[in-house]
């Protein structure tokens, strides 16, 4: 999609869509308005022939609701819901014209496009040409055009990897396996960051057994990725630190899930997508910070040779864990993959990111996602960002006492602590693994994915969640 910031007198192209932006309850041309029930709520749209006094070939009017509540979040659901309105028309040009001469809202509108034209159509060979998107420009209007486009460039690397990460979760798992992950992710070292790939053998002599008895069972090989920026004026300045969990697919193992729904298993490594999205976001935007990011990539597969129930596994840090369900196999890459990064890179803080529990879909439903922390600080900073970005979290709590559920008669613990409480108690079994950091732990099988989606700015499917909020917490809260 290509964006340009223009005049608010400058002329409409052929072939265009004039979207104008419309406050509930403020005065509208009822000429264009009486016939429909069309008041400016939000999300409302009315899709018209453009009158003879308008120069485009078709008019959309975009409710925005009130006017006092209009945001830059709110600008963008606009822009988006008018892209969603007309992308199929046939028309070539889209033309948003902003309602104020703010260039930071103008900017978040081409953000707000750049997210809804997202599409992963690389496999379809039948699609009919008027199925197919043909908005390809859009025209943001604006008084302040050169302060828009001076305020976009961050807003578009946050686009560009925000789509980087939606394109990891929608491949096929037959594409996207653990390696072919870490090449890809070995690619963003054009944009300056720095990419190390262990294998099993490097895993194994460090000791990971949590993790790499996950993916024994895979004819893939299992990989560690870790990506570092340093961004900081300080190149030894202490980093933050993001782990993901990437099973790029999970039959669940011997403890083998239903064959309905298990397509979508694919996208069990979205909490390393929304890390590597996230890492891309801060390289390119420059981002003033130390990062690191740990990706542990496995396939949980019912091979012979494939982890059972009952089998007792030693982690890098030493402790024992008692396998009792193979698709709780989450967490065991997590307890590995962050012992790793606390041990190696003593960062200030680490959040972890992971599709980990159905239980928090059924706590939750589908958008929200689940937040645990052992740090009040950590919790708030999260919070604040994930309001401010629309990618909503709820804290939950973490009881001492719920550690009883996963207590094991042979080991130091098991893997799982039965229905009750079930996303607690698998957070729980990760904050084992993390000594005396900031930790916070975001479930996200809840929000990786939409199906459908009511969302403007994300289409159906993988939605890149993780990667605005975090990129905006580490701006607003760790950057300087």
């Amino acid at each position: 999609m290509e964006i340009e910031f223009v005049a608010a007198s400058a002329a409409t192209p052929a072939k265009t869509a004039l979207a104008r932006i419309v406050f509930e309850g403020e005065a509208q041309d009822t000429t264009l308005t009486q016939a429909s029930r069309f008041t400016g709520a939000k999300g409302q749209t009315l899709d018209i022939l453009a009158p003879a006094s308008v120069d485009a070939a078709r008019l959309v009017l975009v409710g925005a609701g009130k006017r006092e509540a209009f945001d830059a979040l709110a600008a963008e659901h606009a822009a988006a819901t008018a892209y969603n309105a007309v992308k199929t028309s046939g028309l070539e040009v889209l033309r948003v014209e902003t309602p104020n001469g703010d260039a930071e809202l103008a900017a978040r509108v081409a953000l707000g496009v750049r997210l809804a034209c997202y599409r992963f159509d690389k496999y379809r060979t039948k699609e009919p040409a008027e199925k197919k998107p043909s908005i390809v420009k859009t025209q943001v209007a604006t008084a302040d055009p050169d302060g828009a486009l001076a305020a976009f460039p961050p807003l578009a690397a946050l686009a560009d990897a925000v789509s980087f990460s939606r394109d990891l979760v929608s491949e096929p798992a037959n594409v996207l396996y653990p390696a072919e992950f870490a090449r890809r992710v070995k690619e963003l070292e054009r944009l300056g960051l720095e990419v190390e790939i262990l294998g099993e053998d490097a895993m194994k002599a460090l000791g990971m057994g949590s993790l790499l008895g996950v993916g024994q069972g895979s004819v893939r090989e299992s990989q560690l990725v870790v990506i570092r920026w340093n961004g900081a004026q300080d190149p030894n300045a202490q980093p933050v630190a993001f782990v993901g969990k990437g099973v790029c697919f999970d039959t669940g193992g011997i403890s083998i899930k239903p064959a309905e729904g298990m397509e979508d298993m694919k996208w069990d490594m979205g909490g390393a997508g929304a890390v590597a999205g996230l890492m891309y976001a801060l390289a390119g935007r420059k981002a003033k910070v130390n990062a690191v990011g740990i990706l542990g990539l496995v396939e949980n597969m019912p091979d012979g040779n494939a982890q059972r129930p009952g089998d007792v596994v030693t982690s890098m840090s030493g402790q024992t864990v008692e396998v009792i369900n193979t698709d709780a196999e989450g967490r065991l890459v997590l307890a590995d993959a962050i012992w790793y990064c606390q041990d190696r890179f003593k960062p200030k803080f680490i959040v972890d990111l992971a599709t980990l529990t159905g239980a928090i879909i059924i706590s939750l439903g589908n958008d929200y996602a689940g937040l645990f922390s052992n740090n009040d600080e950590l919790a708030g900073n999260l919070l604040d960002a994930s309001g401010k970005e629309g990618e909503p979290l709820w804290r939950l709590p973490l009881p001492e006492a719920y550690n009883k559920q996963l207590e094991s008669p042979i080991a130091d613990m098991k893997n799982i602590g039965g229905r009750p409480a079930g996303s607690i108690t698998a957070a729980l079994f990760i904050q084992k693994f993390v000594n005396n950091v900031p930790w916070a732990h975001l479930d996200i099988a809840s929000t990786a994915w939409k199906k459908p989606s009511t969302v403007p700015t994300i289409p159906e499917g993988a939605t890149g969640f993780g990667v605005r909020l975090l990129n905006r917490m580490v701006q607003e809260k760790y950057e300087g």
